[in-house]
């Protein structure tokens, strides 16, 4: 039977919902393991960045509907999911991710986690499940466990990093080709766009967090 891996997204777009990139590759790196995807996402509204001025663009969407775009249409409801529906769970990046899935661009180490978001990740934590997170994911995902000081990396952007230890986590510095595995909490994290500088540098990582994240199931 394959391994069922829940893919959490954020939206549609690298400035307000997950990084495009960053999912396609998961994705890719998902089938190529050979296991079966699961995405999901959300359900609530969000306000939308025009990617061309990188400015507000005055209206809002829904995190569920744009994710549906990356999925294909084929995508859950964050709230319908438990942690016994996979073995594993991977939170792409993009600014959605600490956006919509918490609020950790805008109140850094004083964020609060979406609560269905706090609620998954909790779950599979208490399970022993393996949960990974590219870019700026780590930052939500640090929130959410902070309570068992989780190891993640974001790359080296300083100011990320500090807001991470301030909530409870250690950082660690890795270079975009790198992870990082904290093994005691089965967590898997690379620093991806966060580094870059294009998308043959960040797959690198990302392969290997798939990679990883498959073998600990």
């Amino acid at each position: 039977m394959a391994k069922k891996v829940g893919v959490l997204l954020s939206g549609c777009g690298v400035f307000d919902g997950a990084e495009i990139h960053e999912s396609v590759l998961t994705l890719l790196a998902l089938d190529q393991a050979g296991a079966e995807v699961v995405c999901m996402a959300p359900d609530m509204e969000f306000e939308v960045v025009n990617h061309i001025t990188q400015k507000p663009a005055g209206e809002k969407r829904n995190v569920l509907t744009e994710s549906a775009r990356i999925a294909r249409g084929n995508i859950r409801n964050l709230k319908d999911m438990k942690a016994s529906d996979m073995d594993a769970l991977i939170m792409p990046g993009g600014f959605g991710a600490a956006k919509n899935l918490s609020d950790v661009a805008v109140k850094g180490a004083d964020a609060t986690v979406h609560p269905e978001v706090l609620r998954i990740l909790r779950e599979m934590s208490a399970a022993g499940k393996p949960v990974g997170a590219i870019c700026i994911a780590p930052a939500t995902l640090a929130k959410a466990l902070a309570d068992k000081k989780p190891e993640v990396t974001v790359g080296n952007d300083i100011g990320t990093a500090s807001a991470i230890e301030k909530m409870g986590g250690q950082h660690k510095n890795c270079s975009v080709d790198m992870i990082h595995v904290d093994k005691k909490n089965k967590l898997v994290t690379t620093p991806a766009y966060m580094l870059g500088p294009g998308i043959k540098d960040i797959a690198v990582g990302i392969e290997k967090l798939v990679n990883q994240i498959v073998s600990m199931i």
